[in-house]
């Protein structure tokens, strides 16, 4: 394939084992589509990635835009592992400094965010979340989602449900396993009780300082590690007086450092790591 062909810079990071590709959108001939998406993030035959964070161009007041696109081509909202790796994105670009907060708008809203320690870890302030069933959404009368009764693959379960700028089903219990995310998150997922579709986590309780959790993403499915799950799962464990307000959030591709304010603010501290950079062909990307 001559160089001319290849067209589109991309950079690939992961973190804690969630992966994803940035694009600058004016660095593509044509609207990426929901086909375009999953072949490159598909690991056999595209890139490989956990969804595409794809730069749009900043706001007059400096802000920095990104949007969220999952690996089926729908759109998040908000990804904790997406922030981090875009914040570090845009330090090894030279766009920001380290130590020096900055806001990135979302289609979940805007976040302040800082890079630490030459760009290997990255705090992100993200927002409030909202147990409010009118905002996050989930159907029925309004009032605040906790430990209701939910069923599932044959399961009578017992969910909360929070949002953190994106939706989640949080269940609390033990020894959850992958099985279990597996067979129960995608019917959760697609609940009508969720009309914008839930993200699910399956969270232990180790201790007032500790939570163990599995998740399955919306649009993607088993996760190692979401930055936003662990913010959900934090905050229902916070307002059920399971745990205290700094959390470490255990999940199978590392840990993340919480920190929960009374009003229900969440910081979010955890590693990024730079892992290639290239070019996307346009055969790659053709939908023909």
């Amino acid at each position: 394939m001559s160089i001319s062909n290849l067209f589109a810079p991309f950079s690939l990071y992961h973190g804690l084992g969630n992966d994803y590709l940035v694009l600058e959108s004016g660095s593509l001939r044509d609207t990426l589509t929901p086909t375009s998406v999953s072949r490159i993030c598909e690991r056999h035959f595209g890139i490989g990635a956990d969804g595409i964070l794809l730069r749009e161009p900043d706001l007059p007041d400096g802000s920095f835009v990104v949007r969220i696109i999952n690996p089926d081509g729908s759109y998040a909202e908000k990804s904790g592992n997406g922030l981090r790796i875009f914040s570090r994105y845009l330090f090894d670009q030279g766009m920001v400094v380290a130590g020096q907060p900055f806001r990135i708008r979302t289609d979940g809203g805007t976040v302040d965010s800082t890079v630490l320690d030459a760009g290997r870890r990255v705090r992100v302030a993200m927002g409030h979340a909202s147990f409010s069933s009118d905002v996050i959404p989930v159907t029925g009368a309004s009032r605040e989602v906790l430990e209701e009764p939910l069923r599932a693959a044959g399961r009578d379960l017992t969910f909360s449900a929070v949002t953190v700028g994106n939706p989640h089903c949080v269940f609390i219990g033990r020894n959850w396993s992958r099985d279990d995310v597996c067979e129960i998150g995608p019917l959760v997922e697609c609940d009508p009780r969720f009309p914008n579709r839930t993200n699910v986590q399956f969270v232990e309780v180790m201790n007032r300082q500790e939570i163990r959790l599995e998740i399955w993403e919306r649009g993607a499915g088993y996760t190692l590690a979401s930055g936003s799950s662990s913010c959900a799962a934090a905050a229902v464990c916070r307002k059920l007086n399971l745990c205290d307000s700094q959390v470490t959030a255990m999940m199978p591709g590392g840990e993340l450092s919480l920190v929960l304010d009374d009003a229900f603010g969440i910081e979010m501290e955890g590693p990024v790591v730079a892992i290639a950079a290239g070019e996307l062909s346009a055969e790659l990307l053709r939908d023909t």
